[in-house]
């Protein structure tokens, strides 16, 4: 079974808090964002600071410092967000030519196969925005995915 990290999952959730405070074009603190998604304050701070690292927040230093958005929830690709806590988006270790990660490798008769179902996966992700999760009124629709599937 594929499956996300909670990271992953609360990552969402604190994106579409800032995108809340983003119509209102102000910065959030922490105590702020963990008060209205219901998570813990440490949860927060280290989500943010992995969606910093990874250039999809900005942090404001100061008095009145927080976090914004550093683009569109519209314009924030499920699938980076999932990089950024859970690393590439692969279905088996052998992937894209990928070695050592198997120890049947050598002798593997579908070595090589799984790389076009990982570039679907990695696709798909791609055309589903952080928007389309978070329900925002102006996210767009993934044309390719049924999402309430």
């Amino acid at each position: 079974m594929l499956r996300l990290s909670k990271l992953t999952d609360y990552a969402v959730v604190v994106l579409a808090g800032l995108e809340r405070a983003a119509g209102q074009e102000r910065v959030v603190a922490v105590p702020e964002l963990a008060l209205t998604s219901g998570l813990a304050e440490p949860t927060v701070a280290k989500v943010l600071k992995i969606l910093g690292q990874a250039g999809l927040v900005e942090g404001l230093r100061g008095a009145r410092g927080g976090y914004r958005l550093g683009r569109p929830l519209t314009e924030i690709p499920l699938a980076e967000v999932i990089v950024a806590f859970d690393g590439p988006i692969a279905l088996t270790a052998c992937v894209d030519g990928a070695m050592g990660g198997c120890e049947a490798e050598a002798m593997c008769p579908v070595r090589g196969r799984w790389d076009p179902v990982n570039r679907a996966i990695r696709d798909a992700l791609a055309h589903v925005t952080v928007a389309d999760l978070a329900g925002a009124n102006h996210a767009r629709r993934a044309p390719a995915l049924a999402l309430n599937a």
